[in-house]
Parts: structure tokens; C-alpha cells; sequence
């Protein structure tokens, strides 16, 4: 993947704070409805740390948006073309995983196109779907994954397309020596 945006953990900041205050939790209230402690709410509003895959799906599922949709938030206005040198990346290096937002950011559109990447020996686990039901399709363009939905681990390989609803937990792995990049379509 290209260049990571530097300002992005600042802007993803911004917006968690303004998340916060328009619902009007405080710090503790959105700890207990995330599962993410309150010294690391508040070090993450405060742009001190840059927040993981994992917290961001937890934060999601507490204000009901896809990962998608708080990136849109961050990202800005609609465009219906936006070339690859431009679609904003985020990075969460600690892991491993990278995250391209390939199809232009809309609030009026639902559908959403993301191509990811995790290296070789990656675990990323979501407790909770931001929506029930939400649709995936994911494309497995090169290496390993085994993803988990309901219970059930999925193996695939290039080429696979899993599709997909989400209910519940589910997970994301790759092999100690492989790692994966994939075409995530959500509906």
C-alpha cells in the first residue's frame, strides 16, 4: 500500500471526541459501553496514542457505525472519482494491518469498498458488528486468511470470496508465514 496519512490518528481523534459529546457520555459511560478502559479513551481523544483495529471496531459497535462510516467522517466530502493516490490509508502498524478506502466516501450511498492487508502472523478480533446484519463480501487477492463468522473459521485462499452477514463476534487471522490482502465489499 502507499503513504499512510499522518494527520489521519489527529482527525480520528477529533471525531471520537465529537462522537462522545453529541451523545453526551462521558468517558467512563463510553468505557462501559465499548469495553475500551477509560485512561485509553482518553488518551486516544487526545491524540496521544494512535488507536488499533481492534478498539476502533470496538468504538464503532458502541455509536452504531461501520469502521467505514467514522473514516468517511474523518476523511471529508463525497466525490464520485477518487484515484488511488488519494484514497485515504490507515495503518495500525502494532498489528500489522493496513486499510485503503477504495470506493469514494458518501453518507446517501451504503455500499463501500476497502482493500486491506495484514502481515504475516495477525490476529484482529471484533466483539460486536457496528450494525446486525451488515453485509460483507470479501475477496482474497493474494496469501492466507482465515476468517471467523457465528463460530465457523472460513480458510481461504486466492481467489476465495466468502460472503457474509454479521450477527456476532468475528475474526480475522493469517499464518505465521503469510500474510493477506483483500477486497472488503459492504453492503
Amino acid at each position: 500500500m502507499d503513504e499512510i496519512d499522518d494527520g489521519m490518528d489527529i482527525r480520528i481523534a477529533q471525531r471520537l471526541r465529537t462522537l462522545r459529546a453529541e451523545r453526551d457520555w462521558s468517558l467512563d459511560e463510553l468505557a462501559k459501553r465499548s469495553g475500551v478502559s477509560r485512561a485509553t479513551l482518553s488518551r486516544l481523544e487526545n491524540a496521544e496514542v494512535s488507536p488499533t483495529a481492534s478498539v476502533l471496531g470496538r468504538l464503532c459497535a458502541a455509536y452504531g457505525l461501520t469502521m467505514s462510516r467514522l473514516m468517511h467522517m474523518v476523511e471529508g466530502t463525497f466525490q464520485p472519482v477518487m484515484s488511488r493516490q488519494v484514497q485515504p490509508v490507515w495503518s495500525d502498524p502494532e498489528i500489522g494491518f493496513r486499510r485503503r478506502q477504495v470506493s469514494p466516501p458518501a453518507q446517501m450511498l451504503a455500499g463501500e469498498v476497502l482493500e486491506c492487508e495484514m502481515d504475516a502472523g495477525t490476529d484482529i478480533s471484533y466483539e460486536a458488528p457496528p450494525h446486525q446484519g451488515l453485509e460483507h463480501h470479501l475477496l482474497l487477492l493474494d496469501g492466507q486468511l482465515s476468517v471467523t463468522v457465528d463460530g465457523r473459521a472460513h480458510e481461504l485462499k486466492p481467489g476465495d470470496c466468502l460472503r457474509y452477514q454479521l450477527f456476532g463476534p468475528s475474526a480475522f487471522a493469517t499464518p505465521a508465514g503469510q500474510g493477506a490482502t483483500y477486497m472488503l465489499f459492504i453492503v
